[in-house]
C-alpha cells in the first residue's frame, strides 16, 4: 500500500511574500544548520592560524557557510519534493507545498553556488579545487538516502570539507594535522544527524527512505555512544597535535557532559526529544570552539 500524504492542517504556514518563501526555502528562519557548519569551520580557521584568523578569511568563510548551507537546503528540498509530503515535519516546505516551483528553486540554487564560488575565488587554487569536491558532495548528499543507509556519513563529508579548505586558504597547503579536525567533524555530524533521523524513523520506514537511524535500529543509542567516545578521543588527540592549553582540555569536560545529556534526551526515543538533542548539539560545537579560541588566542 502506498503511503498517503498527511493532512496539510498540521503546522500550516500563513500566506507569505515571495521573499518570505525564498527565505524559508533557504531555511534562514531556522539557522541551526548554519551554526553546525560554522563551528568546524571556525575550529579549522583558528587552528590553522594558531591564533585569530585573518579578517578577510573569516569573512569569506562565514559568508560561504551561510551561502552553502542555504544552497544545501534548496537542493535537498528539490530532491525530496516528492518525499516531504509524506512526513509531517516537512510537508509544508515551499516546494512540496507548491509555494515555489521546483525550477525556480534550481535557479536559486545556481545563484547561491555562483555567489559562494565567487568568494572562493578570493583565496587560492588549492582551496578552489577543494571547493569543487565540497560542491559535488553537497549535490550528491540529498539523493544518497535513496540508495544507502549512510547519508549521514555523506553529509559529514560535505560539512567537513570546510576544514581542509580553511587550512589551505590559510597555509596554502593541507597539513596532516588538519585531518584530525576533518575526522572529528565527520563523526560529530553522524552523531547529531542520526539523532535528527531518529525523529523521522517511523515515517522514513514507511516511505522507504534510508538513514543511519534505521540501520542502527535498536542499537542506535549504543552506536551513538561509541561514536561520542570516538569523537572525544579525537578531540583529546587534537590537544597534543595542535599543542593546545588546559583551557581547551577543560572545555572537553563540558563536551563530555553535554554528550551524557544528549544520551539522556534520546533514551526514550521520543521524536521531540531526539529533535531537541539534535538542536542542542550546537552547544557541543560552540564549547569546542571557545576552548580552541581561548587556547590559541591567549
Amino acid at each position: 500500500m502506498n503511503p498517503q500524504p498527511k493532512s496539510t492542517s498540521f503546522n500550516a504556514h500563513p500566506k507569505t511574500t515571495s521573499l518570505g518563501v525564498y527565505l524559508r526555502l533557504m531555511r534562514l528562519d531556522k539557522p541551526i544548520g548554519i551554526y553546525l557548519l560554522l563551528w568546524p569551520t571556525l575550529w579549522a580557521l583558528f587552528l590553522a592560524k594558531g591564533g585569530f584568523p585573518d579578517i578577510k578569511l573569516l569573512v569569506i568563510f562565514s559568508l560561504g557557510v551561510v551561502l552553502m548551507r542555504s544552497a544545501g537546503c534548496v537542493i535537498n528540498d528539490y530532491a525530496d519534493r516528492d518525499i516531504d509530503k509524506f512526513i509531517k515535519r516537512t510537508q509544508h516546505r515551499p516546494i512540496t507545498s507548491g509555494d515555489i516551483h521546483h525550477k525556480a528553486a534550481l535557479k536559486l540554487f545556481s545563484l547561491l553556488i555562483v555567489l559562494a564560488f565567487s568568494l572562493v575565488l578570493l583565496t587560492n587554487w588549492l582551496t578552489i579545487q577543494l571547493a569543487m569536491i565540497a560542491l559535488l558532495l553537497a549535490i550528491v548528499y540529498p539523493f544518497t538516502k535513496r540508495w544507502t543507509h549512510l547519508p549521514q556519513f555523506v553529509l559529514g563529508l560535505a560539512f567537513a570539507m570546510s576544514v581542509p579548505m580553511a587550512f589551505s586558504a590559510t597555509l596554502n597547503t593541507v597539513p596532516t594535522t588538519a585531518w584530525h579536525v576533518f575526522t572529528a567533524t565527520v563523526i560529530w555530524t553522524v552523531i547529531y544527524d542520526t539523532m535528527y533521523a531518529m525523529a523521522d524513523r517511523e515515517e522514513d520506514l514507511q516511505i522507504g527512505v534510508k538513514s543511519t537511524a534505521i540501520l542502527f535500529a535498536k542499537f542506535d543509542r549504543l552506536i551513538i555512544g561509541i561514536l561520542q567516545i570516538g569523537l572525544l578521543l579525537i578531540l583529546i588527540k587534537m590537544s597534543d597535535v595542535f599543542n593546545l592549553t588546559i583551557l581547551y582540555d577543560l572545555s572537553l569536560i563540558l563536551v563530555a557532559l553535554l554528550m551524557v545529556y544528549h544520551q539522556y534526551l534520546i533514551s526514550n526515543r521520543k521524536k521531540s526529544a531526539c529533535f531537541h538533542s539534535f538542536l542542542h548539539n550546537n552547544y557541543v560545537g560552540m564549547v569546542i570552539f571557545v576552548g580552541i579560541a581561548l587556547s590559541v588566542a591567549l
